[in-house]
């Protein structure tokens, strides 16, 4: 193994200042004692000496890397982390020069060349799975010798398995590539000499400077904040995804990299001290970006080792044990993973705070154009001529501070400021939101209790055509969380799971912004119900305050719903509603969950639960305004959560309800519903015989003429009649529903009690999501279910596709030709295991009351491949009858509902029976023995 002590006096380090024990540096004068050894024994330059070498090399990066990682571990800096491995880098590169001239080409030992770091690795820092750039830069003489000398050093770097980006260039050729391309430019701003003739390096950058860099910043600038730009895009537009891109998300290391490229390039420096000279930075800014830097180091250093390879995602399997590696506990509520992320979270604002400075700064020097501004900070459209300014200024279209002391005269400014800007439909001017940063501590208790204050804020809120914008900024400065102090607590708060996709108080604004969207009329094709309701609500300050509040309580050890309305009805007087206002937001919180869940997980055809529901609103009015907050929450959870199938069972839900609330429920009764069934499908099929109309009304029993709506009925009767006819008591067809996002499958066989679980079975197999099946027999004893799945492609013609493989493995599995439990447990042994990374408590919860005829039997835990398969087999294998089946996947958590009788009909009220029940379901969430995906 090569020695390791501190570096030999010739060894230049050009990176950030090391701050590790000298016995970690590698002794490069043994390391190439050892490769003159090893060229004594095999010759220097045989296949044998190059093997040996290579081990050599080997052994001394993995060395240097278990240091730098027990260095990072026990406490260390990411930054520290980077610069030991780019110097252990560095070293291993010398030593291999001096291989090639001693012992490979020692007739090019005169070769002018010098090799430097560019891109990250030129900053003096590089992470564990990182690539190696290096540029290779020539004097233009003995050309080929000198390649001889860089192919001869790749192939070493090659033989260690290291991801190596490289260029070989000569002065004028580099000055060349630079002026055509931003890319080239961009890793001349951070170059290192690692080894040789530094003058070749020294020559380029002054011409570099003098030629390139003095006459294009502007362009610069302009090309650099695009390419953020997309690059943002595509990792996620907001900087708060809960599962974040630390290199490329928004407010992650790139953004850093990115800002202080552009800030090098438009002033000119060489390092970041130099800016706070120059007047960008101030001490504690730049104090800062250093600590932001190191943070987000040390969680990419520690990434990299954790995993093995170059992971940029930090997802939840990996965020538990950064967690603990990096010494979060749990405390204040939250978990020691949500204070790990809630870190995170803040560092990200804090990137996008320093990235507006250098902005501002950048526009003053007129180093930047307007318009990429504009596209960065929210380009919003000038109505007329800036009105009611008050102590405000109107600088590039932006509203600014005249003067620094104008939070210092009137604290109440600090929300006027915003109140302004979204009354004119202005940007804020970002000098303006750094004064404002500067002074939050006069954010307090007497400008909280203020009327004006509250007034303004309730104003910003309400106001349709710019609050989100307004609440985003207000959000970013820190003065949301500061005067809506319970606002604050939330704050870069994560939901350690899969369902949401940011944190907390960006999924607040999100959703007013839908909430907003809805009363402008944006989604009037898209959500034809809801946006026909907006414009009728009464207390739409009620609604909007409920919105902006309804998950204000998250990370409070009780319910945070009930949590919730508690301090709505605190912030509601103070805001100046009135108390009808008030109690109405408080209920609106309070319930927001409720229309939902019902929606989801209740069998809307069943009276009791429309019942049930209407009991809980009580009026038309709280029925309108929970319905548009439940379409503006569950929007506003992320990507792909809102779908047509969920906006169906919305409106069925709030169709009923209404009829309910306005009396009309019993105006046509249960017998009379299902003789209009009947007569609508008659009306359909002109080509039956009476007869053979009336045999087939006799096959169904009234639930299926209540439950099922003219189109399904339709279908069904052609099914049966074609199976019939064909005399095939097996069949299955297929369908998609683009507009409520899922693909139908129905199923017509001889009913017996494992028919859902065999079927729930085979589309798990198959990878289909079931997320409702309704479940009918005849009286004749056949079972007719119909299965929606979730779609798995845009385009129907694939979907079909797809479903005609389901419905095939169900047919197989059905005929017996398919074992689907034991291919089950072995697709189960070799799937992700979500239990090392969620915990997810199971529960049973069996209610009676819902329900007029079934027993409701309500299962929540882990979601797992199968797991409907197992809740089906184990209810029929104890007896028990499935009418109907709902089921709602929140993320990794499922919770899957049940309509049950037992074999006589009869609901399950013993409670030996209840308890056995809640005990066999809970055993199929039980651990199971897994096997390595390898084996």
């Amino acid at each position: 193994m090569t020695a390791l002590a501190a570096p030999p006096s010739h060894a230049k380090w050009n990176g950030p200042r090391l701050e590790l024990p000298m016995k970690t540096l590698i002794d490069r004068a043994q390391l190439e004692a050892d490769l003159d050894q090893l060229a004594e024994c095999h010759g220097g330059e045989t296949p044998a000496f190059r093997k040996a070498a290579v081990q050599v090399f080997a052994d001394a990066l993995a060395q240097g890397a278990e240091i730098a990682r027990a260095e990072l571990e026990s406490g260390g800096g990411g930054l520290a982390c980077g610069a030991h491995l780019a110097f252990v880098e560095d070293e291993i590169l010398r030593a291999i020069h001096a291989c090639v001239l001693k012992h490979i080409l020692p007739d090019a030992a005169s070769t002018r060349l010098c090799v430097v770091a560019v891109g990250g690795y030129g900053r003096g820092a590089l992470a564990p799975g990182s690539d190696i750039d290096l540029l290779f830069l020539l004097n233009g003489k003995n050309r080929g010798r000198a390649e001889a000398v860089v192919e001869a050093m790749l192939y070493f770097l090659w033989d260690l398995k290291q991801k190596v980006g490289h260029a070989t260039r000569t002065v004028e050729e580099c000055l060349k590539q630079a002026r055509a391309d931003m890319t080239i430019r961009t890793t001349l701003i951070e170059t290192r000499c690692i080894l040789g003739d530094e003058g070749l390096l020294d020559t380029l950058l002054a011409r570099f400077d003098q030629e390139i860099v003095r006459v294009t910043a502007p362009e610069f600038v302009a090309a650099k904040l695009a390419e953020r730009d997309e690059r943002v895009r595509r990792a996620g537009s907001s900087r708060y995804l809960v599962e974040p891109n630390v290199k490329e998300g928004k407010g992650g290391l790139r953004d850093l990299n990115t800002l202080f490229w552009i800030a090098k390039y438009a002033y000119r420096v060489h390092d970041a001290e130099a800016l706070c000279a120059a007047g960008l930075f101030s001490e504690q800014e730049l104090r800062l970006f250093r600590r932001c830097e190191n943070f987000l180091w040390s969680v990419r250093c520690h990434m990299h080792f954790h995993t093995g390879r170059a992971e940029e995602r930090l997802s939840f399997d990996i965020q538990r044990v950064l967690a603990e590696k990096l010494g979060f506990k749990p405390g204040a509520g939250l978990s020691m993973v949500e204070r790990f992320m809630k870190r995170y979270f803040v560092t990200a604002k804090h990137v996008g705070d320093l990235t507006n400075i250098v902005c501002a700064a950048l526009e003053e020097r007129q180093a930047k154009p307007r318009a990429v501004f504009d596209r960065i900070f929210g380009s919003l459209r000038r109505r007329s001529k800036p009105r009611d300014l008050g102590p405000f200024a109107i600088e590039t279209d932006r509203v600014t501070v005249p003067s620094n002391d104008v939070f210092a005269r009137d604290p109440v400014n600090l929300i006027r400021l915003f109140w302004v800007a979204a009354h004119n439909e202005l940007p804020i001017h970002p000098d303006a939101l750094r004064l404002v940063t500067q002074s939050l501590p006069r954010i307090d208790a007497k400008l909280r209790a203020n009327a004006e204050a509250n007034r303004l804020f309730l104003e910003i809120l309400t106001n349709a055509n710019s609050n989100e914008r307004a609440l985003r900024l207000m959000n970013e400065a820190g003065v949301l969380g500061r005067f809506i102090t319970e606002f604050g607590r939330i704050v870069a708060l994560m939901q350690f799971n899969m369902y949401h996709h940011y944190t907390v108080d960006e999924h607040l604004l999100r959703a007013v912004r839908e909430l907003a969207s809805l009363e402008l009329g944006h989604y009037k094709q898209e959500l034809p119900l809801t946006s026909e309701l907006m414009p009728t609500i009464t207390h739409r300050r009620a609604l909007y305050l409920a919105v902006l509040l309804h998950d204000i309580a998250k990370g409070r050890p009780e319910d945070h719903s009930i949590a919730g309305a508690a301090l709505a009805r605190k912030i509601g007087p103070r805001l100046g509603l009135s108390d009808a206002e008030t109690e109405t937001a408080a209920w609106l919180v309070e319930q927001h969950l409720t229309m939902s869940n019902i929606a989801q997980s209740r069998d809307l055809a069943d009276p009791r639960t429309i019942q049930g529901f209407a009991g809980k609103v009580q009026t038309i009015e709280r029925l309108k305004m929970l319905a548009v907050l439940t379409v503006a929450d569950i929007r506003a959870v992320g990507p792909g959560v809102w779908n047509g199938w969920k906006g169906e069972l919305l409106r069925t839900l709030y169709w009923e309800t209404e009829l309910v609330l306005a009396g009309g429920h019993s105006s046509v009764d249960r017998k009379s519903r299902v003789e209009r069934s009947q007569r609508e499908l008659r009306e359909k099929l002109p080509a039956w015989s009476d007869p053979e109309f009336a045999d087939y009304v006799a096959r169904h029993y009234p639930a299926y003429w209540l439950k099922v709506d003219l189109p399904h009925r339709i279908q069904h009767a052609q099914l049966l009649y074609a199976s019939a006819v064909e005399l095939n008591s097996l069949a299955t067809e297929y369908s998609t529903d683009a507009f409520r996002d899922v693909t139908e499958l129905t199923v017509v066989a001889p009913d017996h009690p494992r028919l859902l679980s065999i079927i729930a079975g085979a589309c798990a197999l198959g990878g289909a999501n079931i997320v409702d099946a309704q479940v009918f027999t005849t009286a004749d004893g056949l079972a007719l279910d119909t299965i929606s799945i979730s779609r798995a492609f845009d385009q129907d013609s694939d979907e079909l596709r797809r479903a005609a493989r389901v419905a095939k493995s169900i047919e197989q599995a059905l005929r017996g030709e398919i074992r689907v439990t034991a291919l089950l447990a072995d697709k189960t042994k070799t799937a992700p295991n979500r239990a090392e990374t969620f915990i997810v408590p199971p529960d049973v919860v069996i209610d009676n009351s819902l329900s007029h005829k079934y027993s409701v039997v309500e299962v929540s835990g882990l979601d797992r491949p199968g797991l409907l398969h197992d809740l089906t087999f184990t209810l029929s294998r104890l007896n028990l009858n499935i009418a109907s089946a709902h089921i709602v996947t929140f993320g990794e958590k499922a919770v899957d509902t049940f309509y049950v009788t037992d074999l006589t009909g009869a609901k399950v009220t013993n409670p030996a029976r209840q308890a056995a029940l809640r005990r066999h379901l809970i055993e199929v969430f039980a651990p199971k023995p897994r096997v390595p995906k390898s084996a």
